[in-house]
């Protein structure tokens, strides 16, 4: 495959201005957001073969080449247990070595280096769930390990038609901090949607686990069980929402390349990423119906709810006992709005303040109409960058909703329930 800044794989280090304007609210520190509906394991490798064991091609298949991957990376891909193997004591251990074998040719000329690209494309693909590997990663400038996904029709869409979750990227030049990512079209490359965690000491230093919990419209990331980016088609300034269809699974440690920049006299070579379990779980629907949530406010513990189930135009949206009707059953669609009995969640008359009602319109295709719910737990109108609230904080069935300035208070934290 293909890619360099503007290809796979490359996060952008410059945010999209929509996604940080939905993002750049100052708010005191996030309530627990509700996790996807996980499901049981579906698939698993725990790396426990011998040591000198070769990979399970019954799991992983390999790319191979130095065509440097869309982004001027200096290795060459290779199938050899030198690359790729079991150390028998639980790991898949991916090295990227110093080396030049006179029949390995790189896009620059003879390769310098060779390393491992594992890829389940052949043997295993699953739409949502649980994606996780407990990793000890490589380590120095020009660096670049990651775990990741691809669309699993690459062959006939191509990037980013087909969709790019990054779970996990370091470059060696920050030793402290992880990147998630999504791309798409409209979001690839320097415009991916993505977020980081920095941590007080080098990822190198020892294992951590790397996970997404992916359901429909939103796909959060998590170090070490802790969520540090979210994403949903709010997200996106309009673009098109291409994470609804079974992705495949990447390992690989790169060696230079546009974004890391490439080794220099601090590198140390060989560098090993030591990789203790790759775990999928699958998604369930938590008995809502397939596709669709409900909002469920940390206050009252009441759900968004459309009054008597009659979606009439401007029927005010309200909380009540959480239940799984079709007047709680919400869509977060692709354009941005939030949906339920087919109709757009929707600030009165396109209003941006305080105190404006929050109603049940007939979707318009009015940028008014977009909402994102937040890593905090904020349902923020993108339009009034101001948070979806329950007025006079009443937590009684019946509360009505408004906008208002986003302030961390639990009468405006929602949760996906």
């Amino acid at each position: 495959m293909t890619r360099s800044r503007s290809a796979p794989r490359a996060v952008a280090r410059a945010a999209v201005a929509l996604a940080v304007a939905a993002a750049s609210l100052v708010l005191p520190g996030p309530t627990a957001p509700a996790q996807a509906a996980i499901g049981g394991v579906t698939w698993q490798d725990e790396f426990n073969a011998p040591a000198g064991a070769a990979v399970d091609q019954s799991k992983w298949r390999f790319d191979i080449g130095g065509g440097g991957w869309g982004n001027n990376e200096r290795q060459y891909y290779t199938n050899s247990t030198s690359n790729a193997v079991h150390d028998g004591q639980g790991n898949l251990v991916i090295t990227a070595r110093r080396d030049n074998p006179a029949n390995y040719q790189c896009h620059y000329g003879r390769c310098e280096y060779t390393s491992a690209r594992l890829l389940t494309a052949a043997t295993f693909t699953q739409a949502y769930g649980r994606f996780e590997a407990r990793i000890k990663i490589p380590r120095g400038q020009g660096i670049w390990p990651a775990f990741w996904m691809l669309g699993n029709d690459m062959g006939s869409v191509g990037w980013p038609n087909a969709g790019e979750i990054d779970i996990m990227e370091n470059i060696g030049r920050e030793p402290n901090t992880v990147y998630g990512t999504i791309h798409g079209p409209g979001y690839s490359g320097g415009g991916g949607i993505t977020g980081n965690r920095t941590v007080g000491a080098p990822l190198a230093d020892g294992f951590h686990t790397y996970r997404v919990d992916w359901e429909p419209n939103s796909i959060v990331w998590y170090l070490d069980g802790v969520e540090f980016h979210r994403v949903d088609p709010g997200r996106l300034g309009g673009n098109r929402w291409v994470f609804d269809h079974p992705f495949f699974m990447i390992l690989n440690v790169a060696v230079g390349g546009n974004w890391p920049g490439y080794p220099d006299g601090t590198t140390q070579f060989p560098q090993q990423m030591l990789v203790d379990y790759v775990r999928v779980n699958g998604y369930t629907d938590g008995g809502n119906p397939p596709g669709t949530t409900r909002l469920r406010g940390a206050q009252s513990g009441r759900c968004i709810d459309i009054p008597s189930a009659n979606p009439v135009d401007g029927a005010k949206l309200q909380i009540w006992d959480c239940n799984t009707t079709a007047a709680q059953a919400w869509t977060f669609a692709g354009d941005g709005t939030v949906r339920a009995m087919g109709k757009c969640m929707d600030p009165a008359w396109a209003g941006t303040a305080n105190g404006t009602e929050v109603n049940l319109v007939t979707c318009n295709g009015n940028p008014a109409q977009r909402f994102t719910l937040n890593a905090s737990g904020d349902l923020v109108n993108l339009s009034a960058n101001r948070c979806v609230d329950v007025r006079d904080q009443n937590p009684a069935n019946g509360g009505k909703l408004q906008l208002w300035d986003c302030a961390g208070s639990a009468n405006q934290r929602w949760s996906r329930y």
